[in-house]
């Protein structure tokens, strides 16, 4: 930033000046040490900084380094019909959505031949899982059928851990709940736009009832038709020796206040209203992880609701019923 300083416009003399230096120079020594928001930032500051800036192999190079699925010859590919590139890929992708604020949706699902998942895994900054996968979505078995997007195939069932060493496997659950994040980005070839559905860091991390595996849920949360839904990621992990985290299932879903997943025709509808219209914003540590247990509570207290009321109505049958029986038996009887 000393040396991005020293060129900026307002410094005085010939040395403070972005002449001073070749563009190249500037391309290659300065803007590539760059992240993508401060190379931003930099194209802000006079027109030349923006021309030097938006050269799309720095963003090409920026969405490598920060998800590597994205470097796959495919996305490379559908990014390249992008507006503006590997910057419209950043700019779509980074920061999250912002969930509060509801999309501006048109229920009205337009035709797309599929969309492709980038996604990554990391683990202390470090990546450990990386993969493309594509999803079609023109048959009529995916408009109706509920929309989930596999990775990887849940294994059969194998014990990770030893159950007598329970000190261990916790320490192993908080070691992945600090460490791990998560980007999962979806990409429409047709819009040429992309969202990414994850909450970064874990929403909840606990051990699977069957396989003992650690299972990772990340959320995010948008409001849909006067309702919030819940994007879904879920990964589970086994341990391995040496503290590596093995991931053995990776899977996405999208449910509403029910718990019932939505169709694929939904499911496009709300992620192209995210793409078009959701608001992009760097979010406070916890807020996804609060947001989660605010649905999950709505959630609950919209069961019990629904409970008490078939209960009720269950009661007013049954009265009803008995009415019924009891004047007909009064009839037989008076008659």
């Amino acid at each position: 930033m000393d040396a991005l300083s020293q060129l900026s416009p307002e410094s005085s003399g010939s040395e403070g000046n972005i002449s001073a230096l070749h563009p190249d120079i500037v391309q290659t020594r300065i803007l590539t040490l760059l992240d993508g928001p401060t190379l931003t930032s930099i194209g802000c500051a006079s027109p030349e900084f923006h021309a030097l800036s938006t050269e799309e192999s720095l963003w090409k190079n920026i969405c490598a380094s920060t998800w590597p699925s994205t470097d796959d010859p495919l996305v490379n590919g559908v990014v390249s019909t992008f507006a503006a590139g590997h910057r419209t890929l950043f700019s779509d992708a980074y920061p999250l959505i912002h969930g509060k604020r509801k999309s501006n949706l048109n229920n009205e699902v337009t035709a797309t031949q599929g969309l492709i998942s980038a996604v990554d895994i990391y683990y202390q900054n470090v990546p450990i899982f990386s993969k493309v996968v594509e999803t079609e979505t023109v048959t009529e078995w995916f408009m109706c059928s509920p929309f989930r997007i596999e990775l990887l195939e849940p294994k059969d069932y194998s014990q990770t851990w030893d159950e007598s060493d329970v000190e261990k496997e916790n320490q192993w659950i908080k070691q992945l709940e600090e460490n791990i994040t998560l980007s999962w980005i979806v990409i429409d070839p047709e819009l040429k736009r992309a969202v990414n559905v994850s909450s970064e860091r874990p929403v909840s991390v606990s051990k699977h009832w069957l396989t003992g595996e650690a299972e990772m849920k990340f959320a995010t949360i948008v409001e849909w038709e006067r309702e919030p839904v819940k994007w879904e990621v879920v990964v589970a992990c086994g341990g391995k020796e040496g503290g590596e985290a093995d991931v053995t299932e990776v899977s996405m879903g999208i449910e509403d206040m029910e718990g019932k997943r939505l169709n694929g025709k939904d499911s496009l509808v709300i992620l192209r209203g995210a793409m078009e219209g959701g608001e992009r914003r760097k979010r406070k540590e916890g807020v996804e992880r609060e947001r989660y247990e605010e649905f999950t509570e709505g959630r609950r207290v919209w069961r019990e609701r629904r409970r008490r009321r078939e209960n009720a109505l269950d009661m007013l049958c049954i009265t009803v019923g008995l009415t019924l029986i009891v004047s007909f038996g009064c009839f037989i009887w008076l008659w």
